[in-house]
């Protein structure tokens, strides 16, 4: 059949249509592909998928089994600063699971203090051990010690901060030391500086004491009286010349600036010492510290060899009314989660969190966040509570004013900041 001129068939210019939109459609896939999106694999998190960890972006897999090698971890890098991410380690609940394995137990670990070694000290109840954060959009991948200590190889990880700080730390030791043969680790504590060596995998474990994380007179000896203690909110050399040469650091500092709604601090040069001081908002004194940690963090960290990464606020349960409990004695007594979602007791500051934010924010360093203040405010059972080993009977009588609803107690909440922060690395 004869083809008139300048037409062609149906069927052939289908051909080409057709081919010419499937080259379109490879171009845009490959342009995606370099940009580290595509149009054919972008959706949302859905509840059968985990979040791959990447410096650039969030992509999405299949729920896959974590092994001791496997790199499908959840990444929350930005989830904090991004309220558009659909997948966020606040947005959970708590799940009872008497079936769940611990990953060690106060007798276990011979690491843990005294103070925070709940079952060993008393307490009669353990379901608080048996508590799971569920994500509503995505898996959070169960701990895996021996993966962990892969990619601690050669390095060294330290915990900077308060005693919240060095509960977490614990925790991590703790969750790592049955893996390893007991003549190739060792531990070493001051007041200051402790640290567990892994030698096999050449790598520590640290933890550093910076209750405020800028110096003050308090750092070591620690003023019980809080009307006595100065800070020095641009002085931070003294702390930071540990943290030099670390090559994950995780910080957090939160309580020590709740204790007063005024705080003594000094800045620049006085003549007069200590005595030059002024008192500011603790609020004021807090933002004025973490310019001067996020100054020095810009300044002398790099990046292409070190992660940083911030712990959010580890709330208190000081007051019971805040759960709608009409007798005042704090935490005591507790054995279940606050159940209400969304809830925010009085012990998490949101100012002193959107100050952390707003600085953090602003550096030339990328900082990941921790973000474990909504799920751990829903732990009111968590806490030691009147367990410390320490408290007469007629000061157990006494919850009020004797219940430690600061620390928690180990086992128990800070092994589940711990899986986060392996989410993480």
């Amino acid at each position: 059949m004869k083809i008139p001129k300048g037409k062609l068939p149906l069927s052939i210019m289908a051909i080409v249509i057709c081919t010419v939109v499937f080259a379109g459609l490879i171009f845009t896939e490959d342009l995606w592909a370099m940009t580290g999106r595509s149009i054919f694999k972008h959706k949302s998190c859905s509840k059968k998928e985990t979040v791959t960890n990447s410096s650039k972006n969030t992509t999405v897999r299949e729920k896959q089994k974590v092994t001791s090698f496997d790199d499908d971890f959840i990444d929350e890098d930005e989830s904090y600063l991004n309220s558009h991410q659909s997948c966020s380690i606040e947005n959970g609940k708590w799940v009872f699971n008497t079936s769940a394995e611990l990953f060690y137990t106060d007798e276990s670990c011979p690491y843990l203090d005294k103070q925070i070694a709940c079952l060993r000290n008393g307490r009669p109840d353990s379901d608080y051990l048996y508590w799971e954060w569920q994500l509503d959009d995505c898996i959070l991948p169960r701990f895996n010690a021996t993966a962990l200590l892969e990619k601690l190889r050669g390095k060294r990880l330290m915990f900077s901060g308060d005693s919240l700080q060095r509960e977490q730390w614990q925790s991590l030791v703790c969750m790592v030391e049955s893996h390893i043969p007991s003549d190739k680790k060792s531990m070493k504590r001051s007041p200051s500086l402790s640290v567990f060596k892994i030698e096999d995998y050449n790598a520590t474990i640290e933890f550093y004491w910076a209750p405020y994380l800028i110096e003050s007179n308090s750092d070591d000896p620690i003023i019980p009286d809080t009307k006595k203690r100065i800070l020095r909110v641009d002085s931070i050399a003294k702390h930071a010349r540990h943290w030099v040469g670390v090559d994950i650091l995780i910080f957090n500092s939160y309580v020590w600036w709740t204790s007063d709604p005024k705080m003594k601090s000094l800045w620049g040069s006085f003549a007069n010492g200590e005595e030059g001081y002024e008192e500011l908002d603790s609020i004021i004194a807090f933002t004025m510290a973490l310019r001067t940690w996020a100054n020095w963090i810009d300044s002398n960290v790099n990046r292409s060899s070190t992660r940083v990464l911030f712990s959010t606020a580890s709330p208190t349960h000081m007051r019971s009314a805040d759960w709608k409990k009409e007798k005042p004695t704090r935490c005591s007594n507790e054995t279940k989660p606050v159940i209400e979602r969304g809830y925010w007791g009085t012990g998490s500051n949101k100012r002193m969190m959107e100050v952390v934010s707003s600085i953090v924010g602003r550096m030339k360093f990328p900082v990941t966040f921790v973000n474990i203040t909504q799920l751990s405010d829903y732990r009111k059972d968590g806490h030691v509570s009147l367990y410390t080993g320490e408290l007469s009977d007629k000061e157990k009588d006494d919850p009020y004013t004797y219940a430690d609803c600061i620390h928690w107690c180990l086992p128990g909440v800070p092994d589940t900041w711990n899986q986060i922060l392996y989410s993480y690395l």
